[in-house]
């Protein structure tokens, strides 16, 4: 039962001891700790705000991301309206060109078909009076073969010539 119940030499001791200790420790160690955990409370604090801030900055990065996006993405659509139009223009004129062109060459050829025809109707007009001068020669020898025949031609064409 000693042990359990302690001498009362032994509490003072225990209780000098023990304010001494308190002692030492708030003279030498109370201001580290409490420094150190002060410290460590700033420390997490910044911590704390540069996440704040990195988010922050984040978000506007994000927002300046989506912007340049938006604005990629206009960029874009206008220079492809104006590649469209710009082939669509090419592509009339093209179409303007290539009607103009065809008109020409429907309009040289038909010139040329007109020549052509011309040619042709007086080529036909020439073969056709050496053919109608062949005919009459040959006619005209036929039925003047005889000098009776002759003269009675002759009177006629003189008689016509009197009356015009």
């Amino acid at each position: 039962m000693d042990l359990l119940t302690p001498d009362i030499g032994l509490v003072v001791w225990m209780t000098i001891s023990f304010f001494v200790l308190l002692f030492i420790l708030a003279k030498f160690a109370w201001k580290p700790i409490i420094n150190g955990l002060h410290e460590r409370e700033e420390a997490i604090q910044k911590s704390l705000d540069e996440a704040k801030n990195a988010r922050e900055e984040m978000a506007k990065l994000t927002s300046e991301n989506e912007q340049i996006l938006r604005e990629a993405r206009a960029e874009r659509e206008s220079i492809l309206k104006e590649a469209r139009e710009i082939k669509d223009k090419i592509v009339g004129d093209a179409k303007e060109a290539a009607i103009e062109e065809g008109n020409k060459i429907i309009q040289s050829a038909r010139e040329s078909i007109n020549a052509e025809k011309v040619t042709a109707i007086n080529q036909i007009k020439s073969e056709m009076a050496n053919l109608s001068i062949g005919i009459a020669k040959k006619i005209l020898q036929k039925e003047l073969s005889s000098t009776e025949e002759q003269k009675k031609l002759i009177e006629t064409l003189v008689n016509q010539a009197k009356l015009n």
